[in-house]
């Protein structure tokens, strides 16, 4: 996506702990003019400057991230990558589901508010991700960028079937009604996911959501 000269990636990797899969992620973000790299499911407890600057390459050279959490230590992980030549990131704050963060660019003298997102698998845990969301809810006249991996739907068109959990659908409106978000749609593309099956689930669980200052 594009904002005032800023390019942002948003990608859910399905883990980093392989030396193949970060050789993509190294490949595919070399090949774009991205300021901004959002990553989610890193499934890395840590990172180094060595493997920061080997995804990011010369160009974004700056990173943070959130660590992977779960009894087994593999699940989630949030990382940002950028280019500290084009922006600025202040002010970061690493919650249970999200990395938020203030984001200056130098160019077009553009604030405002960035939150990515991994949202939880279990159904138990989707209503304190959703209690999350609502409590990062900016101060009025902040531009609020929402990104990243869900795990949920909020509409029935964002699945193929018509196995629906209401109830949490239900939930996710009212979460995005109570922050005063609304989706930037998806462009070319229905679905995000694929459970990989012969008769597969198909849901768009990959969102980006803005509110009206934006």
């Amino acid at each position: 996506m594009s904002a005032t000269n800023l390019e942002i990636m948003c990608w859910n990797v399905r883990g980093l702990n392989c030396r193949a899969r970060r050789d993509t992620v190294h490949e595919t973000i070399a090949t774009t003019s991205c300021h901004l790299v959002c990553l989610q499911e890193t499934k890395l407890h840590d990172v180094d400057q060595f493997m920061a600057s080997y995804l990011g390459g010369h160009r974004l050279n700056k990173f943070a991230f959130k660590p992977t959490g779960g009894l087994s230590g593999t699940r989630g992980g949030v990382m940002l990558l950028w280019n500290d030549n084009h922006l600025d990131i202040s002010s970061i704050n690493i919650g249970e589901f999200h990395v938020t963060a203030t984001v200056t660019t130098f160019e077009a003298h553009l604030t405002f508010l960035l939150t990515v997102v991994y949202g939880p698998t279990l159904s138990s845990r989707k209503h304190a991700f959703l209690h999350e969301l609502q409590q990062l809810k900016p101060q009025h006249g902040v531009q609020w960028l929402l990104l990243g991996d869900f795990s949920m739907i909020y509409k029935a068109s964002d699945k193929n079937n018509t196995r629906l959990n209401t109830s949490l659908m239900r939930s996710f409106r009212e979460a995005l009604d109570v922050c005063n978000l609304r989706e930037i749609h998806l462009q070319n593309r229905k679905f995000t996911w694929s459970n990989e099956r012969q008769n597969p689930t198909l849901a768009k669980l990959d969102q980006v959501f803005c509110n009206q200052e934006w």
